[in-house]
C-alpha cells in the first residue's frame, strides 16, 4: 500500500465523522510524523467541515503529562460545547469521562502578548473559571491505543465538553488540596484530591495562548480552556449520568440517552 498523504488523513476523519464509524489508524501512523503535521490535520478537518466562525470566542483543551512534557492543544467545536445540566443522543465511539477545570479569559490576546506570558501574568487575563466534563471519544478504531500524533491530529481525542456555572477566577488557589468526585451511575463515587498532572490548572494557560495565536490570529475575550482531567478518563455507558464535583467551584453533569452506540460527528 503506498504512505497515505496527510490530506488523506483529513479525509479520513471527515469521513469517520460524517459516516458515524470508526477507521482503522496502521496506515496512517507513518504519515504524521510531527505535531506540526497533526495541528495541519486538525485545521484541515475543521475547515472541510465549517466548524468556525471569525471573531468569535472559542473553545480549547490543552494539557500534558507532566511540566516537563510538551503541551499539546486542539480548538474545540462549538456545536460540541454544552452547558450543564447536558443531556445528549449523540452518538459516541466510546465515552470517556475526564472531569476538569475550565478557564475563561476576560480579554484579547494577541501573539506578542502571548509572546511574553508566564504563568503569574497570563493568570491576571481570567476572569473566571468552571468545572468541566470532557468527553474523550475517537474516531480511530484503536481508540485511545492509537499512535499519540493520530490522537492529536484527531483533537486529542475529543468529543464533547459539558461547562459548568462560571464562578471568579483566584489564581492563588491551593489545588495541591482541591477535591474531586466524581459519580457515573452504577459505580461507586471516586473521590481525586490535587491530581491535576500540572498540579495547578493555570499552569497551561503561557503555552495555549502562543499556540492558538500563532499566525496572526487573536484569540477573543470569553475564550474558553479546559486544562486537562484529574481522573484519568473513566468509562461511561449509554443510559448513564456523570456528574463532576469540584468542592467549592461547583459541578457540571452530563446524561447520555439509551441508545446504541456509535460515532460523534
Amino acid at each position: 500500500m503506498p504512505l497515505a498523504s496527510a490530506q488523506s488523513v483529513i479525509q479520513a476523519l471527515v469521513q469517520a465523522r460524517g459516516g458515524h464509524h470508526t477507521t482503522d489508524a496502521a496506515p496512517f501512523a507513518p504519515v504524521i510524523t510531527s505535531a506540526a503535521q497533526a495541528y495541519a490535520v486538525q485545521h484541515g478537518v475543521a475547515e472541510q467541515l465549517a466548524w468556525f466562525k471569525p471573531g468569535a470566542p472559542s473553545h480549547w483543551k490543552t494539557g500534558g503529562p507532566s511540566r516537563q512534557d510538551a503541551q499539546t492543544h486542539a480548538r474545540l467545536p462549538e456545536h460540541g460545547i454544552w452547558h450543564s445540566p447536558a443531556t445528549t443522543d449523540r452518538p459516541f465511539a466510546m465515552r470517556g469521562i475526564e472531569a476538569e477545570i475550565a478557564l475563561r479569559l476576560a480579554v484579547p490576546v494577541d501573539a506578542a502578548l502571548a509572546a511574553r506570558l508566564d504563568r503569574d501574568s497570563a493568570c491576571l487575563l481570567v476572569d473566571a473559571m468552571t468545572v468541566s466534563i470532557e468527553v474523550v471519544d475517537s474516531r480511530w478504531t484503536q481508540g485511545l491505543q492509537a499512535p499519540d500524533l493520530l490522537k492529536l491530529a484527531d483533537l486529542q481525542s475529543h468529543g464533547a465538553l459539558v461547562l459548568g456555572d462560571w464562578v471568579p477566577f483566584d489564581a492563588a488557589h491551593d489545588w495541591s488540596t482541591q477535591p474531586c468526585r466524581v459519580e457515573i451511575s452504577g459505580t461507586p463515587a471516586q473521590t481525586f484530591v490535587g491530581t491535576h498532572s500540572l498540579s495547578d490548572p493555570a499552569w497551561v494557560l503561557a503555552a495555549w495562548l502562543r499556540h492558538a495565536t500563532q499566525g496572526g490570529q487573536v484569540l477573543p475575550a470569553g475564550s474558553v480552556v479546559t486544562t486537562g482531567t484529574w481522573c484519568g478518563v473513566l468509562p461511561a455507558l449509554p443510559g448513564d449520568l456523570v456528574v463532576a464535583t469540584f468542592e467549592g467551584i461547583g459541578e457540571a453533569r452530563i446524561a447520555f440517552s439509551n441508545l446504541n452506540p456509535g460515532l460523534a460527528r
